[in-house]
């Protein structure tokens, strides 16, 4: 396991950026793994819709542990994403967080965004990052500030306080999703000197330039479920309206099936 940790650690090389691919079940974790990328991280908002529950609400707290079991034997380095870590007791959430890495997930996203729209008061946050690498100190703890997603005044200065706070208290990385431009980029990796994460959006720099500027871990978060989704409404209303569906490069029956624990003998559907 330690092994296992560390090499997730090593994946994080600022100028040249790890892309960590986000997925929702085990279907779409098990076709990340396949398609050679060394880790993959969930997405809060794919697994709570998939299950039917509202995101950065704290209920998805189960279901993220039953991914996690279903996850662990596949041949992927493995981080989740906890939201807030479901409590605001940090021993609870550094309990919940030891449970996830006796499965083998290597890494967590803790974030401060709560769930009426504000940012968390920064000691709470830390003070969870401190618990939670007390508990489990080789697992990577991605400090997520969302000073950017929920646009907060001064999401820069927001951003630099949070970031050296988290990484004080232990932290191994800072997440700012929402930020693209150049400018607090580079400000962010320059004043913080810490592996830095930010959140692929289409339209936005690409992997090259995100390395150019010094990121070490670029994400995909929801995107690919969001994707999914799309791509499934587009076929299906194709379909109802009498129209060629665009299709994408839709893997096989047997392909999907090779995914699964076991495979199985059922003849293919086409």
């Amino acid at each position: 396991m330690t092994d296992r940790r560390a090499a997730f650690h090593d994946l994080h090389r600022p100028g040249r950026p790890l892309l960590l691919p986000n997925a929702w079940d085990h279907a779409s974790a098990a076709a990340l793994a396949a398609a050679g990328f060394p880790a993959v991280g969930t997405t809060s908002l794919g697994v709570a819709a998939a299950h039917g529950l509202p995101d950065g609400a704290a209920a998805t707290r189960e279901e993220n542990l039953t991914l996690a079991r279903l996850l662990a034997p596949l041949p992927v380095l493995l981080t989740v994403d906890v939201e807030a870590g479901f409590g605001d007791d940090p021993a609870e959430v550094a309990g919940y967080v030891a449970e996830l890495a006796d499965l083998g997930v290597v890494g967590v996203n803790l974030e401060d965004g709560r769930a009426d729209g504000d940012l968390a008061p920064v000691e709470v946050t830390a003070a969870k990052v401190a618990a939670v690498k007390a508990a489990v100190p080789g697992l990577f703890v991605n400090a997520r500030t969302d000073a950017w997603w929920l646009g907060v005044a001064d999401p820069l200065e927001q951003a630099l306080d949070r970031g050296r706070a988290y990484l004080a208290a232990g932290a191994d990385g800072v997440f700012a999703p929402g930020v693209t431009d150049p400018g607090p980029v580079r400000v962010l990796v320059t004043e913080l000197a810490a592996p830095l994460n930010l959140l692929y959006r289409p339209g936005g720099p690409d992997l090259a330039e995100f390395g150019r500027l010094g990121v070490a871990r670029v994400s995909t978060g929801s995107l690919l479920f969001r994707a999914a989704l799309g791509a499934a409404l587009d076929v299906a209303t194709s379909v109802r309206d009498g129209a060629a569906p665009a299709l994408p490069d839709v893997p096989s029956y047997a392909r999907v099936q090779s995914l699964g624990a076991g495979g199985g003998n059922r003849p293919s559907l086409g």
